[in-house]
């Protein structure tokens, strides 16, 4: 089941085709919509008895009877046999809503997020929502749109008791969270582009040879002046993508323009203001590598509104291969991150990280590397003649 912490909608996320705003269960297959609930299909066309048949049997709501599969504690002893009843008349016994209403502990983990962007968000949550849904797991998801939030959020979701938070950029970025997780006895896994110290465990990609891999490409279409956007200063991923940028510079013996190298926040207005910033210089650069796709999106509105051709005047090219990167013109040459894989993997670590310490089994912290992928598509070419 998933849980929207504090009433807040799921901004940006479809699930089977519908905006999920309230509640996605793990156990029905059920997403529920403002009251406008989808079934999956496999059920229906064989005729099995669905989580809605339950709800009209007993008298209650769906939401209320997954409550009662889930296992949960604060329903009413007479609600909880009305549903039992009303199970067991029409023979709905899936697996684990067996096991639930056998009494089975069932594992309940939380996800933290606050990334600016959508594209970036839509596909961390719908990996973190499938692989929960593989593994039988409860999912609570909280958004955390300051640094107060996250401490508030993360007291809270401990009080809920949960067995393991996934965190992700830029939560997994600030020091007192991280302190926070250390101090804690909350096992956690963070999807980051950084291996932190300590305890918890991390999927990642190295940020620092992608982002050279892109530089390296950009510099062999014969460009010299590559203007560069640095993302957020407070996440690590900027640095390292920067870091990439200079080191593919310094290799091929090319002067790096301070002027050329502007921040952003990995969001559209910054890479907006980056991009009026980098094409106002007397000397413009010929290629603008920015640290993210909206960032790189922004770019190529910038350069359309000058009227600059893309790629034939500017080469642009992004990063994290978000849809952004499939819904501009030309399309953009970047950098495939595996943000769902990596949401996937995370939660798949912590299940498995869970499972040991409830067999009373140690496990040692992972640092799961996946691979990046440079994807050429329509945003880059030589420099102008």
């Amino acid at each position: 089941m998933l849980t929207l912490g504090k009433g807040l909608p799921c901004v940006g996320l479809f699930f089977l085709g519908h905006p999920v705003q309230c509640y996605y269960s793990t156990v029905t297959g059920y997403a529920v919509d403002r009251g406008i609930m989808k079934q999956r299909s496999s059920r229906t066309q064989l005729g099995v008895p669905t989580i809605a048949d339950v709800a009209k049997e007993s008298g209650y709501s769906p939401m209320t009877v997954s409550r009662v599969i889930n296992g949960e504690k604060n329903v009413r002893e007479a609600t909880r046999q009305a549903v039992q009843d009303a199970v067991t008349k029409l023979n709905y016994s899936p697996n684990l809503a067996a096991r639930s209403l056998a009494g089975a502990e069932q594992m309940k983990i939380a996800m933290l997020y606050g990334n600016p962007s959508a594209a970036y968000l839509s596909r961390l949550l719908v990996g973190t929502l499938e692989q929960a849904r593989k593994s039988h797991v409860q999912l609570i998801i909280e958004q955390c749109n300051t640094e107060q939030d996250i401490v508030e959020v993360f007291q809270d979701v401990i009080d809920s008791g949960v067995d393991g938070i996934v965190l992700s950029p830029p939560l997994c970025d600030f020091q007192h969270v991280r302190d926070l997780i250390e101090n804690s006895d909350v096992l956690s896994v963070v999807v980051a582009n950084w291996s932190p110290p300590g305890k918890t465990s991390v999927v990642r990609i190295d940020d620092v040879e992608a982002a050279a891999t892109m530089t390296r490409h950009i510099i062999a279409l014969g460009h010299k002046r590559i203007g560069f956007v640095i993302g957020n200063p407070e996440q690590k991923a900027s640095s390292q993508r920067l870091e990439g940028f200079k080191l593919a510079m310094q290799e091929e013996g090319l002067e790096i323009d301070p002027d050329c190298v502007v921040p952003g926040l990995f969001t559209y207005r910054s890479g907006l203001e980056a991009a009026e910033r980098l094409l106002d210089l007397a000397e413009r650069p010929t290629a603008i590598f920015a640290s993210n796709d909206d960032m790189a999106a922004a770019a190529i509105t910038v350069a359309h509104r000058r009227h600059l051709d893309v790629p034939k005047d500017l080469t642009v090219c992004g990063f994290d291969d978000t849809d952004f990167a499939l819904s501009i013109w030309p399309e953009l040459t970047t950098i495939h991150q595996p943000i769902a894989d990596m949401s996937r993997a995370a939660v798949e670590i912590l299940v498995d990280h869970i499972r040991d310490r409830r067999s009373g089994r140690s496990r040692r912290r992972e640092d799961r590397l996946l691979d990046f992928t440079f994807i050429r598509r329509d945003s880059d070419g030589p420099p102008p003649l």
